[in-house]
C-alpha cells in the first residue's frame, strides 16, 4: 500500500532546516530525531537557502500580492501619469515573486486581469514577466501516469531506511525488480528533476598490529579464479568510533558471492573475539578452501592457525603493507561505514549492534551488487532467490523477514 503523505507545517521546516545548519548532527540524526526522511530534509534546505521562509509559505506572498493589488487598483491613475507602465511592471513582478510555482503564477495572472486595461499591461506581457508560458490557456495538461507512478517510487526508495544510498543505478534495479519499464537514462533524468542523490561519507581506515614471535604465511590468492562460494573467505577487524570510545568490528566473508558469514562486535581486540566469530562461520556453513587474514597477531596466533589446519582449511595472508591482497572485506568495511556508520551517531555499544545486524541484513539478502551482475550476495551464495516479506502499511521500512522463492 502507499505511505500517505505527511504535512510539515512551515515553522517545523524552518526549524528542522535550522538545525541541520548549526552541523551538529547528521541529517540522518535528525530525519530520526523527528520522524522525517533525509529527502524532505535536503529538499527543504534547499527551499529555504533559495528563498527562506517565503517558500516554506507561498501563500503568504499571493496574499501579499492581492493586499498591493487592492492598493494598485485605487492608485492606478496616479501610478500611471507618474511612474508609467515600466514602474508598473516593475512593482507587479519584482524578483521574488518569479521563483512561485506555476499555480501561484496563474493565479497572479487571474488578479492582474482586473486592473489589465487601467494599467495597460497586457496578458501577453505578464507572462512574460514571470517567465510563464501561455499555453496552459489553451490546452489541457495531459498527465503521464507512469511516469508519475515512477518518480513517486524514485522518491519512497530515497526516503527508505536503508535504501537512501543508492545511486542511480542500484535504483534502476529495483525498479526493473519491482516490474518497471523504465531505462537507467530515464531512472537518471528523474533523479535530478527530483533533486535526488545518494547519501555517501568519507572513505574508511583499518590498523594491523602485528606480532614478530608468530609464524606467517604466504599469499595464495595470486592468479587464482574465484568462482564459487566456500571457495575463498577472508576475515578482518575495523575500528567504530561511538560516543566514549572505540569498538571493534569483526566480520567473515565469502570472495565469490560477497555474502557476510559471520561478525561481531566486541570493546576488545583479542584473540577470543576473532575465534568467536570463526567458530561461528564454521558451525553454519561448509569449511572454505582458503582461509585469508592480515598478519595481525590475532590471526597469527596458535589456537587460530591450528583451528584452520585441523580442518584441513589452507592458510592465506596478506603480504605486508598490501590491504588491497583482501580486497573483498576491504570493500565491505567501506560499503558498511559510508552507507551506515558515518552516517549515524551511536550512544552505546548496543545501539551500534542493533544497526550493524539490520544493516548487514539489508546488505546480504536486500542490496544490489553492481559486481555480482546486480545480484544479492546470499542470492549468489545460495544460488536461491529472495523477497521482502512486507509487514504492516509502510513499504518503506525494511523489515528483517525474508522469503526464499523456488
Amino acid at each position: 500500500m502507499s505511505k500517505k503523505k505527511a504535512n510539515y507545517s512551515s515553522k517545523f521546516k524552518v526549524k528542522l532546516v535550522l538545525e541541520l545548519l548549526k552541523e551538529e548532527k547528521t541529517l540522518s540524526q535528525i530525519a530520526n530525531d523527528y520522524n522525517v526522511s533525509p529527502g524532505n530534509l535536503r529538499n527543504w534546505k534547499k527551499a529555504f537557502i533559495d528563498n527562506a521562509e517565503i517558500a516554506m509559505e507561498p501563500s503568504k506572498v499571493v496574499r501579499e500580492y492581492k493586499g498591493q493589488v487592492t492598493d494598485l487598483e485605487s492608485q492606478i491613475d496616479k501610478y500611471a501619469m507618474t511612474l508609467g507602465k515600466v514602474t508598473v511592471e516593475r512593482d507587479w513582478a519584482v524578483g521574488k515573486l518569479k521563483s512561485l510555482d506555476l499555480s501561484i503564477k496563474r493565479e497572479m495572472i487571474k488578479v492582474q486581469a482586473k486592473i489589465t486595461i487601467e494599467s495597460n499591461l497586457s496578458i501577453s506581457r505578464q507572462h512574460e514577466l514571470i517567465g510563464l508560458s501561455r499555453s496552459y490557456i489553451y490546452s489541457k495538461p495531459v498527465v503521464n501516469s507512469q511516469k508519475e507512478e515512477i518518480k513517486k517510487r524514485i522518491i519512497s526508495i530515497s526516503e527508505d531506511d536503508f535504501m537512501y544510498i543508492y545511486g542511480e543505478r542500484k535504483v534502476h534495479q529495483q525498479l526493473v525488480s519491482e516490474g518497471y519499464t523504465v531505462s537507467l537514462n530515464t531512472v537518471s533524468k528523474y533523479r535530478k528533476e527530483l533533486g535526488i542523490k545518494a547519501i555517501i561519507a568519507v572513505k574508511p581506515i583499518s590498523t594491523t598490529i602485528a606480532d614478530k614471535a608468530h609464524p606467517k604465511y604466504s599469499y595464495k590468492l595470486n592468479d587464482i579464479v574465484i568462482n564459487r562460494p566456500n571457495q575463498v573467505w577472508s576475515t578482518d577487524i575495523t575500528y567504530i568510533k561511538i560516543n566514549g570510545g572505540m569498538v571493534y568490528l569483526a566480520a567473515i566473508i565469502d570472495w565469490d558471492s560477497k555474502a557476510v558469514l559471520s561478525y561481531k562486535i566486541s570493546n576488545v581486540m583479542d584473540t577470543d573475539f576473532v575465534m568467536s566469530v570463526l567458530n561461528d562461520a564454521l558451525e553454519k556453513y561448509p569449511k572454505p578452501e582458503i582461509f585469508n587474514t592480515d598478519q595481525g597477531s590475532q590471526y597469527t596466533s596458535y589456537i587460530h592457525t591450528q583451528t584452520l589446519k585441523d580442518k584441513g582449511i589452507i592458510i592465506s595472508m596478506d603480504s605486508k603493507g598490501r590491504a588491497t591482497d583482501n580486497i573483498v572485506i576491504e570493500r565491505f568495511w567501506r560499503s558498511v561505514k559510508v552507507e551506515r556508520v558515518y552516517l549515524n551517531e551511536y550512544n552505546s555499544i548496543k545501539e551500534l549492534k542493533n544497526d550493524i545486524k539490520s544493516y548487514i541484513d539489508f546488505y546480504n539478502y536486500y542490496r544490489y551488487h553492481q559486481s555480482l551482475g546486480y545480484k544479492r550476495p546470499m542470492e549468489v551464495y545460495d544460488n536461491k532467490k529472495y523477497k521482502k516479506v512486507m509487514k504492516g502499511k509502510n513499504e518503506n521500512i525494511f523489515i528483517e523477514s525474508l522469503q526464499y522463492v523456488a
